[in-house]
């Protein structure tokens, strides 16, 4: 294989994960702390997507757009934990799981209703359309560059926070022990409401750049969280670090899996066969890196806890 197809592909699935990091670090959060399964979490991550699409085509900026979209999906992730997820802190997961599995129903239903069936386009502005040259005749988009950058500037950020404030040091105790925490005379509410829109912001912001390279349609938020969990159960629930950690790893199985695995199967077995294979075991192969994980480690990479 070409040694610049390979770094491109490299690029890509550095990029994919940032973005699952984006969507994990707010999940795994609130399951670490709360211990609250939120299944509308993808959701919020559609709902990003769409506001920002709405807000680009009002300002006619992407950045003006980026920046709204935010605001809303915080507000969105507080009004969700004020007059829903409060009342069921107390429910067994069984309960959660049900709850936010409705949620996903009505946010899918609500954006057809509002924004159509048809998928939506979200440009990438005009500042970053053109690709940028990284080595001798390899050439990169300059927007998913902006992405990778993005990604690791709010995980230094992340780790700042988390380690070295306040705030990090109300989270980190939440995450390792919620009741004590709550003894302590933490306002845990408090909390929880600032966590929930700090997971909606970033949704925001992974559901804009994502929607800019895809597309924005109903139903994008269940893929990604499918993914976004196995990215909290390979790093290890509650912890951000071990989010970083399974994003990447995920990002990159994911879409180098995809682009090696056809072209090693057409030596080993007809070309049909391979094509039809290839994609089938890329996508597998997740799921055997999250168990072979779990064999080793159990509680995750980088467990909060312990």
């Amino acid at each position: 294989m070409n040694i610049t197809l390979l770094l491109e592909h490299g690029l890509n699935g550095l990029q994919f994960g940032l973005m699952l990091f984006l969507l994990a670090a707010g999940l795994t959060l609130i399951f670490g702390i709360m211990d609250f399964i939120n299944l509308a979490h993808g959701s919020l991550y559609m709902a990003g997507a769409y506001f920002a699409a709405s807000f680009t085509g009002m300002t006619g900026s992407f950045w003006l757009g980026l920046l709204a979209a935010v605001i809303a999906t915080a507000l969105l992730g507080v009004i969700l934990e004020v007059v829903v997820f409060r009342h069921l802190y107390q429910r067994d997961h069984l309960s959660h799981v049900l709850a936010t599995f409705a949620l996903i129903l009505i946010f899918n239903e609500g954006a057809r209703m509002i924004w159509g069936a048809q998928p939506l386009m979200l440009n990438i502005p005009p500042q970053l359309a053109q690709p940028v040259e990284l080595l001798p005749d390899f050439f990169y988009s300059s927007f998913r560059l902006f992405i990778i950058a993005t990604g690791l500037a709010v995980a230094g950020l992340l780790y700042f926070v988390v380690t070295k404030t306040r705030i990090g040091m109300l989270v980190r105790a939440g995450a390792s022990n919620r009741e004590m925490a709550i003894t302590m005379g933490i306002n845990i509410k408090l909390v929880f409401t600032l966590l929930f829109a700090f997971g909606a912001a970033l949704c925001a912001i992974a559901g804009a750049l994502l929607g800019s390279i895809l597309a924005v349609q109903v139903g994008m938020g269940e893929s990604i969280l499918i993914l976004a969990f196995v990215v909290i159960v390979i790093g290890g629930i509650g912890s951000i670090r071990g989010a970083l950690a399974g994003a990447l790893l995920v990002g990159l199985v994911d879409t180098l899996s995809k682009t090696l695995l056809p072209g090693a199967l057409k030596l080993l077995m007809p070309l049909e066969m391979a094509t039809n294979l290839g994609p089938a075991l890329a996508s597998i192969l997740i799921y055997v890196l999250m168990a072979a994980v779990l064999f080793y480690k159990p509680q995750g990479l980088f467990p909060a806890r312990g």
